[in-house]
């Protein structure tokens, strides 16, 4: 099983496919590596050598920030947000969708599970 960036990639996947399992890889930056490692496309992660995990891992830390770097970037751009009380920042502070979305009927995977508030019983 090779490890790279500190994720065990999964076993018997294409190569391409397996990439993605890293934070901060997707389809097109997994082509980019098969292309930099020449790796053919039918790969699969079980049949990696130690010189192709190794080149791989020199693209990676040569190249993009993955796994914990590019969380904790992500969290301090998120934080520095909330911490100049701009309107992205309060939103992130208060838990609601950040980019423009409509809270009326929709937003429950940002906003959790809904709460429901009783009526006010009216005086007789």
């Amino acid at each position: 099983m090779a490890r790279i960036a500190g994720v065990d990639l999964p076993r018997n996947k294409r190569v391409e496919v397996a990439l993605q399992y890293i934070y901060g890889v997707g389809i097109a930056r997994s082509k980019q590596i098969m292309e930099f490692a020449s790796l053919p496309k039918e790969l699969r992660s079980d049949d990696l050598t130690d010189a192709q995990i190794a080149k791989i891992r020199e693209f990676l830390e040569a190249t993009i920030k993955v796994e914990g770097d590019l969380r904790r970037d992500i969290g301090l751009a998120i934080k520095r947000l909330m911490d100049l009380g701009c309107y992205r920042g309060l939103r992130h502070r208060k838990g609601l969708p950040v980019r423009g979305q409509s809270t009326r009927q929709n937003a429950r995977t940002r906003k959790g599970p809904r709460k429901t508030v009783a009526n006010k019983k009216k005086a007789v």
